[in-house]
């Protein structure tokens, strides 16, 4: 297929960009960034890149993004301000928001303008959707949430459904992301390779989580599979407690773990985002059964050794 990539340059696109053109599919990748700084180690003449940002509505009269977007037989829609990479100052939720809402907007009004109708949309969402919660289990059909996560997802996916009448969409509500080099798991490595790593908080919190390679492995499938359409939660079959998780990480790296990070220092570092952590949810999906995607990574300690093992 031919494909136009949004937001697909960082810590997911580093595997689901190669994946795809493993797949034979044409790449058209659309980003704010410089070239040089995307995190995809892919030669450039394997791609086309287009430096846009798509945040501003002005920039999607380019007449290059609408030759691209006419000839796509399917978009990936993951464009985003990362979530915890910065504490949620008032001006940080507002980029957080602009970048998600505004963006998928903007295609979703310019797909119609040009009648534009790719057969497959896929739009990223995330399990913050619905909030969080120490008891409450969540599936595809619970309801939303009401916190400032739980907004942005039923915004973003309000949006994100205004797409062209014939175009099939898959709005994937994506857990915490597992592999070495990014995200939740990069972050807590290094701690605990030194030997002082332990569960955050008081360990009773949920984790719905889901290996980098399962989440690429459902987008490349979700492309394809008419099965795939609507909203599906992406998380692995098992969620975990906290103190599970960290006890699970200590093992696979033979490290002690025996030092809990206090919530206190967890909501000086993310202010309003330290409660993500702090509570979690307890997220399975109804609709991802085996006939429709056979996880690779369906448990915890497979899927950290793998990150793990180089």
């Amino acid at each position: 297929m031919r494909l136009l990539l949004l937001g697909c340059t960082g810590f997911i696109g580093k595997e689901l960009v190669p994946a795809l053109l493993k797949e034979g599919h044409q790449l058209c990748i659309v980003s704010r960034k410089d070239i040089n700084n995307l995190k995809i180690n892919i030669a450039i003449d394997k791609f086309k890149f287009l430096k846009i940002n798509l945040s501003i509505k002005q920039n999607w009269s380019n007449e290059n993004l609408i030759s691209n977007l006419k000839d796509s037989d399917g978009i990936i829609n993951l464009m985003g301000e990362p979530i915890a990479d910065k504490k949620w100052t008032s001006s940080q939720k507002e980029e957080i928001e602009k970048s998600r809402i505004n963006s998928t907007k903007f295609l979703m009004e310019t797909l119609k303008k040009y009648r534009i109708n790719p057969t497959v949309i896929i739009n990223g969402s995330a399990i913050g959707f619905y909030g969080t919660s120490l008891t409450k289990e969540f599936d595809e059909n619970s309801e939303c949430g009401n916190d400032f996560l739980a907004n942005l997802c039923k915004k973003w996916e309000k949006v994100a459904i205004e797409k062209p009448f014939f175009s099939r969409l898959v709005i994937f509500r994506i857990g915490i992301v597992l592999e070495a080099e990014g995200g939740a798991l990069g972050k807590m490595l290094p701690i605990f390779k030194i030997g002082l790593g332990g569960p955050i908080g008081d360990g009773k919190q949920w984790m719905s989580w889901i290996h980098r390679s399962d989440l690429c492995g459902l987008i490349i499938n979700a492309l394809v599979d008419k099965k795939f359409s609507g909203v599906f939660n992406a998380v692995a079959p098992e969620p975990v407690l906290m103190k599970d998780f960290s006890k699970i990480l200590g093992k696979c790296l033979k490290r002690p773990n025996l030092l809990p990070v206090p919530g206190t220092v967890l909501k000086l570092l993310l202010g309003d985002g330290a409660k993500l952590v702090l509570e979690g949810q307890k997220v399975l999906s109804i609709k991802l059964q085996e006939k429709i995607y056979k996880f690779k990574y369906p448990l915890l300690e497979k899927a950290i050794y793998a990150s793990t093992k180089n």
